[in-house]
């Protein structure tokens, strides 16, 4: 099974923006589903999660502007990103915690310009 991260592209700063992620297949044992990010040249950073139905949690940095779902019967996650800036331009990456494991997605490039 695999990550399938969609839903990057190119956006103007202030703009808004939705990723999701699914599987390829058929998954169990989802703990947990997060999003991550990775701006050229820094390290991978979290951005959200999301535990059970409403259990989320952020970043400092992207707090009150992204907003982190999921729909557990397609086995889902979604990150809608709004009042985009420059420092929000990353590969954007899933992560589901399940217990067998993490499991990565591909990443989805998201640049915002000026």
């Amino acid at each position: 099974v695999q990550l399938q991260a969609s839903g990057g592209g190119l956006v103007q700063a202030g703009g808004s923006l939705g990723l999701s992620c699914a599987p390829s297949g058929t998954i169990s044992g989802i703990r947990s589903m997060a999003w991550y990010r990775q701006a050229e040249g820094k390290q991978r950073d979290f951005v959200a999660s999301i535990t059970g139905r409403t259990y989320t949690n952020y970043a400092d940095s992207v707090k009150g502007r992204f907003g982190i779902s999921s729909d557990s019967r397609r086995n889902t996650v979604y990150l809608q990103m709004n009042g985009l800036n420059q420092e929000d331009t990353a590969v954007y990456y899933c992560k589901y915690n399940t217990a067998w494991g993490e499991l990565w997605g591909q990443g989805t490039l998201v640049t915002v310009s000026s």
